[in-house]
């Protein structure tokens, strides 16, 4: 899912555009790989162990480069089934049943037990749903098809690694249809750097130790900047006629601005954060700090990013959100948005990828057009906003 850092490879790389078939046959690509495996130090052995079966592409995997649940549903109702009231039950006896080794990872990382507990929830659900599809098989696949170009073609090269460093046998190596893999849904080339050996049994297993997945999150986040004792965010209510052009700033600003928490605790005294309006002004509202952003490291999508924070609150005894999504609500689709995004981007406010993709550079663009035109600056894509940008009636 990404190119500019590991931890966004696979978020970037499922909202690409439909692959492309590779000229030549299956097997002609599987030999091309050889020399690159062997500068890699894997062992022929290896090498033909892992494709043993493999007799072509997946057709199903190369089908599925075109959706996204998290990408493609509003915020509203992907976090109906990432944070149900089932899934906080579950993560809450997971807590318990695993509380010694949860505080373990705690204290060596600094990355709270509620979080490592809603990361291996929304991806796994706990470790119940790992997914069962051989990687090798699924990264070829989308290797071969040449989806996001050479990127699947090194994760399998990477994939290949970890097979010939003993970690996990071809046949236990299964994960998603996208490559990620275990418990935890790294790619290859993300367990090369972050998977963690943490039960000592000389293996970094995060199909089956329930304490190196746990583990390997924590140090994930930890390598992407994790900033101990600092929350994700908070939901918070607005005064009446808030200012929402001064969107971003220390903590003790918005609250003496008249910013409070929902749950009625005070606003930390240190710290900086903007204001994140999913659903737009009448939805949830939500101060995020750098750690939001440390959540998406592992994603880039702001639901997922939502849906981790808020159930890792959850999990640790907070509360639902107190404000009700919108009702039917119109929103864009994934044309509508890259439409708004060359708007914005001929109006000189946007140079991100015109990607159909809601996210951080979107939300600044839409906000400074919202300011520019004397709107309420709730960086929220909206139908209405992409007709005036077009000068639509």
């Amino acid at each position: 899912m990404r190119l500019p850092r590991a931890a966004l490879i696979l978020a970037l790389a499922l909202l690409a555009g439909p692959a492309r078939a590779q000229d030549g046959d299956f097997s002609g690509f599987v030999a091309s790989l050889r020399p690159d495996a062997t500068a890699r130090g894997i062992s022929q052995k290896t090498f033909d162990a892992a494709f043993a079966g493999v007799q072509g592409p997946d057709s199903d995997v190369v089908a599925r480069t075109h959706r996204q649940s998290e990408f493609s549903r509003p915020v509203w109702d992907y976090l109906v089934g990432a944070v149900s009231g089932a899934r906080i039950t579950r993560g809450q006896a997971q807590g318990k049943r695993l509380a010694a080794t949860l505080a373990a990872i705690e204290a060596k990382t600094g990355v709270p037990r509620s979080v490592v507990l809603a990361f291996w929830g929304v991806e796994s659900d706990f470790g119940a749903s790992a997914g069962s599809l051989p990687t090798i098989r699924a990264l070829a696949s989308l290797a071969y098809a040449r989806h996001r170009g050479t990127l699947f073609r090194d994760e399998l090269l990477a994939a290949l690694q970890i097979l010939e460093n003993g970690d996990i046998e071809p046949a236990r190596m299964v994960g998603s249809w996208a490559g990620a893999m275990g418990q935890v849904q790294f790619l290859p080339s993300v367990y090369l750097r972050e998977a963690v050996d943490f039960d000592g049994d000389g293996r970094r297993d995060i199909w089956r130790s329930e304490a190196d997945a746990l583990a390997s999150i924590a140090h994930y986040l930890q390598s992407l900047g994790w900033k101990p004792g600092l929350s994700w965010g908070y939901e918070v209510s607005l005064p009446k006629d808030f200012d929402l052009t001064r969107y971003r700033g220390p903590l003790a600003d918005f609250a003496a601005r008249g910013v409070r928490r929902t749950d009625g605790k005070p606003l930390p005294t240190g710290g900086e954060a903007s204001l994140f309006l999913p659903g737009g002004l009448g939805s949830p509202v939500f101060l995020i700090t750098d750690n939001f952003e440390v959540i998406r490291g592992y994603n880039t999508s702001d639901s997922y990013a939502l849906a981790v924070g808020h159930l890792a609150d959850r999990l640790a005894g907070g509360p639902a959100l107190a404000a009700p999504w919108p009702n039917g609500a119109a929103r864009l689709d994934g044309p509508g948005l890259k439409r708004l995004q060359a708007g914005l981007a001929a109006k000189g406010l946007y140079g991100g990828e015109q990607d159909g993709r809601a996210g951080p550079k979107l939300r600044e663009a839409v906000r400074q057009y919202q300011i520019r035109e004397g709107l309420p600056a709730d960086g929220y894509a909206r139908p209405a906003l992409l007709e005036r940008l077009e000068g639509r009636p």
